[in-house]
């Protein structure tokens, strides 16, 4: 099953016979082996301190893979109006430790795609790994052309792309826990698998990070990718990507606010020069909406699903946003509050080691059984009613 799901996901991305790759436990897993494999070609080359080289915007997957594996991530400018990565100062970062470049399709804050074939043709010429992060949106670009919305290559089409991570777990409608890493050739998948011939428990060999993995899951995958099959997929994406344009076209007529660049997927971000945009975000949560709050720059997006293509579901938040940055405009400079504000003053926050700590401690009280202190005397249950809880 594990197999075909790959073999599936390969020819949805334009890969030829050799093509190959695995099935993961999500997007994460997916980058860490890509940057995996190629920090191990780079050490064989001589390379003593390799480097990823990838857009501001990438997913911080890329950021959690260099930690795990003594590389360094060098992060490079977006062009301002289109949020596509700068090229040019692609190019001027590479250097004789670079181990891979990366680019997104499209990219999680703005959902912009960034310009992979001019990367590609870079990567080539330097004779560099090229890495497409489709994580967040894959299993929607592949459909779009047979949804009448074409869009510029992005796959195995660009010679240059020798690997591309794709979430079956998102548009894909699989099981959370699954994910897909694929490999223009099988000579980069080698370079992802962990093999320790001498143990003494026998010769031990695995593919990705997992030793034990859920066959449930892939199993689930499977079958997720059968039913829906490639009708299914393109019904579903032709209704998404409908939605997430009408939502760009609209929001780009209410003064006061912008859309980031030239979404073409089903991401919209939106921004503004007038106002605090957090106090747009808390005026919406009000309303029911769950919109993600994003920093440098300051700004919120809808990342469009299923759900919102429901009849009446995307005229609603045109409707609120119009209603809800006419009040804000009454008075711009009011100071945000709440959420919003929080989140203002953590991204204000010069020194990021303090932002760490606290998330450190958030984390700490999620694995935390301690009952919460009160003067009143307080029963424990053993019956597997426990009140313990992260306090």
């Amino acid at each position: 099953m594990e197999a075909e799901v790959v073999r599936m996901t390969c020819t949805l991305f334009n890969g030829g016979p050799n093509t190959c790759g695995t099935v993961t436990s999500g997007g994460t897993e997916s980058i860490l082996m890509a940057c995996k494999a190629y920090r191990d070609m780079a050490y064989e080359r001589g390379v003593k301190h390799p480097e990823i080289i990838a857009p501001v915007s990438v997913h911080a997957a890329f950021d959690k893979a260099a930690n795990y594996f003594g590389m360094k991530l060098v992060h490079i400018p977006l062009d301002k109006k289109t949020m596509k990565v700068d090229v040019k100062a692609m190019r001027r970062a590479i250097s004789k430790n670079t181990a891979m470049l990366v680019c997104s399709a499209p990219q999680f804050p703005h959902g912009i795609i960034d310009p992979i074939e001019e990367v590609g043709k870079m990567a080539l010429k330097y004779n560099l790994p090229l890495h497409v992060d489709a994580c967040l949106g894959g299993f929607l670009i592949v459909f779009m052309a047979k949804a009448n919305y074409p869009l510029a290559p992005f796959d195995f089409r660009v010679k240059g792309v020798t690997s591309i991570s794709a979430d079956t777990h998102k548009y894909g409608y699989a099981p959370k826990g699954s994910s897909v890493i694929l490999y223009s050739d099988k000579k980069y998948r080698h370079y992802q698998y962990f093999v320790a011939p001498d143990w003494q428990g026998g010769i031990y060999a695995s593919p990705s990070v997992a030793g034990s993995r859920p066959g449930g899951i892939i199993a689930a995958c499977w079958a997720t990718m059968m039913h829906m099959g490639e009708d299914g997929y393109i019904k579903a994406t032709k209704k998404i990507i409908d939605t997430a344009r009408t939502i760009n076209t609209e929001i780009r007529k209410i003064n006061g606010v912008f859309v980031f660049g030239d979404p073409e997927v089903s991401v919209v971000a939106i921004g503004s020069d007038v106002f605090d945009i957090f106090r747009l975000s808390n005026a919406l949560t009000s309303k029911g909406w769950n919109l993600n709050t994003l920093q440098y720059p300051s700004s919120i997006h809808i990342c469009c699903t299923v759900l919102h293509t429901h009849e009446g579901v995307a005229k609603q938040l045109i409707s609120d946003v119009k209603e809800q940055v006419a009040l804000i405009l009454k008075n711009p400079n009011e100071k945000t509050t709440g959420m919003g504000a929080i989140y203002g003053m953590a991204q204000s926050i010069p020194d990021r080691s303090m932002v760490t700590e606290i998330s450190r401690g958030f984390l700490d009280c999620l694995y935390s059984t301690e009952e919460p202190k009160s003067s009143q005397p307080q029963k424990t249950y053993m019956n597997g009613n426990s009140n313990g809880k992260a306090h």
